[in-house]
């Protein structure tokens, strides 16, 4: 067994909860600006924010709510998230976070499948939660801005505030994001307060943030690289974090040069705003430290290029949701271009022919295997699927083929999973090509993803039509789709063919329609 280890020694991991920790220098910093919401500028202090994560959970309890209950939280970045989302967290509740622009089925599907008995959001989804809850246990949907027709979830807060109720740190379900995990529909991953805090702290050295720095948050809290590294990790070093309720370039570039952002954590696509806007050249942008992309690979020349231009480091870590989610950072000023980083703190990594089984030492491809305390508990409910994506000795396989180098940098070069990756967002083929298969005038169908330089990946599928049905339409299908489910999953492209190409055992040969 070959292991690829850290070359920067372990961290001690504290036994406190994940609310504990984001608060931990809420008393030596009270007055400082915790959370701002970039749009209004309305913001809340460390202390403040403590004072109000304590309330909602004494208001949580006050209705009931309490250890082992499920909060589902539908909510764009607003600095109120981490109110909502801690004060489950003291209540020894569970958050699951929910992708506010999801269908009404899909949010249904998560809030049943979660178990979750209440359900916040805002006044802009509202209408969306109010149809998601029937058929559910939820009978009554609260809004975070008190949205006329639902309960205002910032009532809560009249509350007195309560401590945080004894939990498990290892066994206690703190959060429970959806993730398509290496395939099929979604899977509810069972992150605990040991999970988060461990990775926060692993985290920590590589990014190396001052406490006096600000972070502009617009990646989404309901995905794990916003919720963990935005909102986590900054609150846990006494940083400053501007939340945006979505990403708008120019929104983002104003509050960089006001606020004298210093950290921009980003995906792709926003890096290639930074390289080839022009509206980028418009703004100074001089206090940034540094540029962060994850969730999907970085080009090497597209981050030289964004460098350059914004006379900053660009620079890119690997993680997943399973991992909570971060399990190899870029250290200031090590970048190699192309690489994800180094093996955080506290992890091992290791690389395995997926043919072979067999071990791969410096420059081997094979199959990321990461074994370490960021590892999930398991998927909600799906010990087969567990099973399969965690090993009997603890290394998840990641499903991605990765290389290590002479310097312990891995590089992501190629996918053993089917997972198209649409702007850091995981969209299954599994479940687009199940709703098309349902449409009365298809036959069969297969869907992948196919290179963009703007998305990194959009969904393609390919449609044998029913007999007689060749009146079915590209703009039909799309329909169809959009109907359905959210607009990342969309299918961009359709193209109309004879037979799927599938082997004995009847798998879809995706590689020849890619090649085709």
């Amino acid at each position: 067994m070959i292991i690829h280890r850290s070359p920067v020694p372990d961290v001690e991991i504290p036994e406190t909860t994940i609310t504990e920790h984001i608060l931990r220098r809420a008393d030596e910093l009270p007055d400082r600006v915790a959370l701002m919401d970039g749009p209004s500028g309305r913001s809340y202090t460390y202390a403040q924010l403590r004072e109000m994560i304590h309330r909602f959970a004494g208001g949580l309890q006050a209705r009931g709510f309490g250890k082992g209950d499920v909060l589902g939280l539908m909510a764009p970045n607003i600095p109120e998230y981490a109110i909502a989302f801690h004060g489950t967290a003291v209540a020894g509740g569970t958050v699951t976070t929910i992708n506010p622009t999801y269908g009404a089925e899909e949010v249904r599907f998560q809030l049943n499948d979660a178990g979750a008995t209440l359900l916040v959001t805002i006044g802009m989804f509202a209408e969306t939660a109010k149809e998601a809850i029937e058929g559910t246990s939820i009978d009554e949907v609260m809004t975070l801005d008190g949205a006329e027709g639902t309960a205002n979830a910032l009532e809560l807060l009249a509350a007195d505030p309560v401590e945080q109720v004894p939990v498990d740190l290892h066994d206690q379900v703190v959060v429970l994001p959806y993730s398509s995990g290496t395939t099929g529909l979604p899977k509810g991953v069972m992150l605990t307060h040991h999970n988060l805090v461990a990775n926060c702290v692993q985290t920590e050295p590589s990014v190396n943030l001052r406490e006096h720095e600000v972070s502009l948050a617009f990646l989404p809290f309901f995905h794990i690289y916003g919720m963990q590294v935005l909102m986590n990790l900054q609150l846990s070093i006494g940083a400053t974090v501007i939340t945006l309720p979505r990403f708008d370039l120019q929104q983002a570039l104003e509050l960089t040069q006001n606020e004298k952002i210093t950290r921009i954590y980003a995906v792709p696509p926003v890096i290639l705003a930074l390289a080839k806007h022009p509206l980028v050249d418009e703004y100074d942008l001089s206090s940034l430290v540094q540029v962060f992309s994850g969730a999907a690979p970085l080009g090497a020349e597209l981050a030289a290029e964004a460098a350059k231009r914004i006379e900053c480091e660009v620079v890119q870590g690997y993680g997943m949701t399973e991992l909570s989610p971060v399990s190899h950072c870029t250290f200031e000023g090590d970048f190699r271009p192309g690489t994800s980083g180094i093996t955080v703190p506290n992890t091992e990594t290791r690389i395995v022919d997926p043919e072979t089984g067999e071990d791969q030492d410096v420059g081997g491809e094979g199959e990321l295997w990461v074994r370490g305390p960021q590892v999930m508990k398991g998927y909600l409910n799906n010990e087969s699927a567990t099973r399969n994506t965690i090993d009997d000795d603890g290394w998840l396989h990641t499903g991605d083929v990765a290389v290590v180098d002479e310097h312990h940098h891995v590089s992501i070069v190629d996918r053993v999973k089917e997972l198209i990756k649409y702007k850091g967002f995981q969209v299954p083929p599994a479940e687009l090509e199940a709703l098309l298969v349902a449409h009365p005038k298809v036959a069969d169908v297969a869907v992948i993803g196919i290179p963009d330089e703007e998305a990194g990946e959009i969904p393609k599928a390919f449609i044998v039509r029913q007999p007689g049905a060749g009146d079915l339409s590209i703009d039909e299908l799309q329909a169809y789709v959009a109907e359905h489910v959210a607009s990342y999953k969309q299918v961009r492209l359709v193209e109309f063919i004879d037979e799927i190409p599938k082997s004995a055992s009847g798998k879809i040969l995706r590689r020849m329609l890619r090649d085709g």
